[in-house]
């Protein structure tokens, strides 16, 4: 054990990376800039030969940041970023890292192929006192259950954690986008199987981020990023169903918020919105739900939210309809332009958008779609290729109705508000930028 622990406070600890997407990427970078050697395993030939050369995929990493700590080899230096695409390279790792898809099944059962997968490789290629981490959300019990027994068949079953290898279990906080906090100063949870594993899984993180929270098991590192993002996803469908009883009551939902912020405590503004999108908020409950499913419990909350949020691009177009008949129009024909294709404000990606069931819902209605996403190019909405359209006051202009689905920060309320026909605005857009009177009665709030 001080064998690695020594390793890695001398920045001698070669970092395995597992997967360098969105969690990945960033991580890799990160432990490469600390001045530690870093060896990234990339499935994705085109993504790995990417890399190598020093150009990034992943906008909240730019490319001439990957440049500067990329390099082309299987062999880095401390302050370096390798990449392997030869998974058997994972035996020179002093820790590796899993940063792989933990997405569900169309089911709603967690899909953990691409966890297994890695952790067969990780056991076949294991290194003696290697430390293996998971990143990607999942069940409880998924590192015990799961990894630990995998890891415990190589060398003929030989092996024991604590003694021959270290295991622990770390969520990834990643908040793509996210200006303020990065894997930097967002405090990392680490829970291990042993006290040694968490000790040296501590260790590790410590070169990265300023605080490590350490708990007691796996389990309770597992749980406590289900119940982050189950927070988020119950209270945003509280505010959602807000919303729409305030439609009925003909009340504004945003002052209502604005107004009930103004408590000091005991209140937590969440803002209604188009639906949920990512790949965290609208899927992670679900790995509790099936996981309390075996034990005969049914997660209500879970349940109950996920419903009413998954209704919101329904309210959405409804909206639309709402808009379209104020000026005599049907949805049918009407050229509908959808402003923002990515699930959130300043990224480029589409998981689980919102955006992407509005369009659905629109395109069955029979509009004359279009969108503008300066962030995504393109895109397949139920079969149907769509290239963004150029953004311009004409198109604006052009448009019988234009739908505010994301509120990127490069987006002109006001363009928006002086040169459209009809405006459905999802996000307080208009009004949080001071132009709802030149909106006048062609708003129509969520």
């Amino acid at each position: 054990m001080q064998d690695i622990i020594q390793k890695i406070e001398k920045k001698e600890a070669l970092v395995g990376i597992m997967g360098l997407g969105y969690v990945g990427m960033p991580l890799a970078v990160m432990f490469a800039e600390a001045g530690m050697p870093v060896l990234g395993f990339e499935a994705s030939s085109e993504k790995a030969q990417m890399v190598k050369k020093g150009q990034s995929y992943i906008r909240d990493i730019p490319s001439e940041k990957l440049a500067a700590v990329a390099v082309a080899n299987n062999n880095p230096k401390p302050g370096e970023l390798g990449v392997a695409e030869d998974f058997s390279e994972i035996s020179k790792c002093d820790a590796i890292i899993m940063c792989v898809p933990t997405p569900l099944a169309k089911t709603k059962d967690p899909d953990l192929s691409y966890v297994a997968t890695s952790s067969e490789l990780i056991r076949d290629n294991l290194k003696e006192g290697q430390l293996v981490l998971l990143e990607s959300t999942t069940y409880p019990g998924t590192t015990r259950e799961l990894i630990l027994p995998l890891l415990e068949e190589a060398d003929g079953g030989s092996k024991v954690v604590g003694k021959d290898f270290y295991l622990a279990y770390s969520p990834e906080r990643v908040d793509p986008g996210n200006p303020k906090f990065d894997i930097h100063n967002t405090p990392k949870v680490v829970g291990g199987v042993t006290s040694s594993c968490v000790e040296i899984a501590s260790k590790l993180y410590s070169q990265i981020v300023k605080e490590v929270v350490p708990v007691s098991s796996t389990d309770a590192a597992e749980l406590s990023k289900l119940l982050e993002n189950t927070f988020r996803m119950i209270n945003i469908g509280l505010v959602n169903e807000f919303s729409v009883m305030c439609r009925r009551l003909n009340v504004d939902v945003w002052e209502v918020i604005d107004a009930a912020a103004t408590k000091p405590f005991g209140f937590m503004p969440f803002y209604p919105g188009p639906g949920l999108g990512g790949h965290c908020i609208p899927v992670d409950p679900h790995y509790l739900s099936w996981k309390l499913r075996l034990f005969n419990y049914r997660t209500r909350f879970i349940e109950l939210a996920s419903e009413v949020n998954s209704l919101m691009p329904q309210v959405v177009v409804s909206r639309v309809v709402d808009a379209l008949n104020h000026d005599k129009k049907s949805v049918k024909g009407s050229k509908v332009l959808v402003m923002g294709a990515a699930y959130k404000a300043d990224i480029d990606d589409v998981r689980e958008s919102p955006a992407l069931d509005v369009m659905s819902l629109l395109q069955e209605k029979g509009a004359n779609l279009r969108y503008h996403d300066p962030y995504v190019k393109s895109l397949k909405v139920a079969g149907v290729s769509y290239e963004s359209r150029a953004y311009s006051l004409e198109l604006l202009a052009e448009s019988d109705c234009v739908v505010l689905v994301t509120d990127h920060s490069d987006f002109s309320a006001k363009d928006i508000a002086e040169n459209s026909k009809l405006i459905v605005d999802t996000r307080n857009f208009i009004e949080k930028n001071g132009v709802r009177e030149e909106a006048g009665e062609r708003l129509f709030k969520l």
